[in-house]
């Protein structure tokens, strides 16, 4: 079997994978966020921290809540980090202190659901900061945006009321009843695999190879991690190359389970929004504009990997270059696919060494918003904003009021969506033009022309879209872009959410508008085609003159 039809056969399985949990997975969530009843250690909880789960909330509180929760992470894991040298099964190892800078960076970024690193996760990180830190943030950053995307489902799904349900429950409810049971099961599927689930530091082991010395070893509690980050779409590596570390992702198998893990909830949320709106065909539209942009993103990232070479020369085995060779070139290429298609950020292979144009489709997907299927929560509610935007444009063609799910578009809403998603191209395109404009960030570039620009530019469009993935020729870790990627991390996942929660309150506040003659069919392929349209048409219109500067200016110059 040659490696393209291998690729073919390795994407194709995690699409009928995908489309076997999608009806299960998509109703257990709807059950867990529609149900009344709470469990004993819920209630617990609950009582802990002081929350009626009774008691739903507005817009504004809701969104208050989800910032002060933030905030409050945010605090308690920059101070975690500092203390770390005093902490149990810290690495000992002299200069691998953090600065006040990057733990405040790692911070905000592991909050935001970005996991953007500036430090070696082996060499720097002790394990109680992984394990009390940054792996509780990958479970509740992911929960938080689960909790964003019911709130503002149940914005299209209520009328005439103000309420949106309550964060504290949605929280809890994501957390334990969804993450923690998948993450444990499939962190004892990594383990079966080969992945290391230890509490050792360090270990002196012989040298496999001339069987003379020693070589030394890092353990930790790996496997537990990796689950979450792939699951959670947080994509923070125990390790310092991440998923291309056997310790992290040993063999192909664990490979193909680690993709799967981080499309499964993104691509069940279409099921669950389906059922809360009380109408499954929405569920499959949605669904469908995500797979066929995550389906051409795919098939484009091969082939500009696997046939047209760009700038790598086209010597035999030229395209394995910084490839993991247990993966090889297309099953990492559909990795790099998911994970920029995702907010995960995992990588199995060096983005920076592929092609030109192989490179440009990584970017490409952070730039569509991530939304196809787009982070845990987040995905979900960035897809059904542009869907806003689809109905409104449509609306405009024909001349009457817009209408989606029996809510009316007015300029409210319009004017919610439409700043909504100019939030993540303002923080991108103002970020890189910083950072090209000053010379001492300059020199952070590892290349000049159009390659080191397509470097600042995707480090902002990863950090404003809660990505965390890098192409790796960028010096990331100085003050000026751990404060300006730090800002760009903040504002892009908060400011975002703020607007989707006021867009909630306002449809929850209206009643429900009937379907007449000119209502515009929502769940039918034209409307799908419509919104994959808008949705290519508004980044393209949006970041072409940046990417002709980048990533098409050195393909065509090759």
């Amino acid at each position: 079997m040659n490696t393209t039809t291998a690729g073919i056969l390795f994407a194709v399985s995690l699409i009928l994978a995908l489309a076997v949990v999608h009806i299960p997975l998509g109703d257990y969530m709807y059950r867990v966020y529609a149900g009344q009843q709470h469990s004993r250690v819920e209630r617990g909880i609950y009582k802990l921290i002081g929350v009626q789960p009774g008691v739903e909330q507005n817009w504004g509180v809701y969104a208050r809540s989800v910032l002060a929760f933030s905030a409050i992470s945010v605090l308690f894991l920059f101070f975690l980090q500092l203390v770390q040298g005093h902490l149990p099964w810290h690495l000992g190892e002299p200069g691998t202190e953090m600065t006040g800078g990057l733990a405040w960076n790692t911070a905000i970024s592991f909050v935001t659901n970005t996991n953007w690193q500036n430090y070696a996760g082996e060499s720097t990180m002790g394990h109680t900061v992984q394990m009390a830190g940054l792996a509780v943030q990958n479970f509740v950053s992911a929960a938080v945006g689960m909790a964003v995307a019911i709130a503002l489902v149940r914005g299209f799904a209520r009328r005439d009321t103000s309420d949106l349900g309550n964060f504290w429950v949605d929280l809890v409810r994501g957390t334990i009843r969804i993450l923690l049971p998948i993450a444990f099961v499939f962190a004892l599927v990594l383990i079966a695999g080969g992945a290391v689930q230890n509490f050792h530091v360090f270990d002196q082991v012989a040298q496999t190879v001339g069987n003379t010395g020693s070589q030394t070893l890092p353990g930790g509690p790996v496997a537990s991690q990796e689950v979450i980050k792939e699951l959670g779409t947080n994509g923070g590596g125990f390790f310092n190359v991440n998923s291309a570390h056997p310790f992290e992702n040993p063999t192909t198998w664990t490979n193909w389970v680690e993709i799967f893990l981080i499309l499964i909830i993104a691509f069940s949320l279409p099921r669950t929004f389906g059922r809360l709106v009380g109408n499954p065909k929405q569920g499959y539209a949605i669904v469908s504009v995500m797979a066929a942009l995550a389906i051409l993103s795919t098939v484009l990232t091969n082939y500009f990997q696997l046939i047209h070479h760009g700038t790598v020369p086209t010597a035999v085995g030229s395209a394995m270059a910084d490839v993991e060779t247990r993966f090889g070139v297309s099953n990492s290429a559909t990795f790099a696919s998911a994970t920029t298609l995702t907010s995960t950020g995992a990588v199995d292979s060096a983005h920076d060494s592929y092609t030109s144009l192989g490179g440009l489709w990584p970017l490409f997907n952070m730039q569509l918003g991530e939304v196809a299927p787009g982070g845990v929560g987040s995905g979900l509610y960035g897809m059904l904003i542009l869907a806003v935007i689809t109905v409104f444009v449509a609306g405009l063609m024909v001349g009457r009021t817009p209408e989606y799910l029996g809510k009316k578009i007015t300029p409210r809403e319009i004017k919610l969506a439409a700043s909504y998603f100019l939030v993540s191209p303002l923080i991108v395109l103002v970020g890189t033009a910083s950072a090209m404009a000053l010379p001492g960030e300059r020199a952070s570039m590892a290349n000049t022309g159009p390659h080191g620009l397509t470097e600042v530019l995707y480090a902002f469009a990863s950090a404003a879209n809660n990505n965390g993935s890098a192409f790796a020729g960028l010096s990331g870790n100085t003050d000026w872009y751990n404060t300006a990627l730090g800002l760009a991390m903040v504002f892009g996942r908060f400011v975002p959410i703020i607007l989707a929660l006021a867009l909630a309150g306002s449809l929850a506040a209206q009643g429900h508008t009937p379907a007449s003659i000119g209502t515009l069919p929502t769940h039918r392929p034209q409307f799908v085609g419509m919104v994959v349209g808008v949705t290519l048409i508004l980044v393209a219109l949006t970041f072409l003159p940046a990417l002709a500067l980048g990533p098409l200016a050195e393909g065509i110059h090759s």
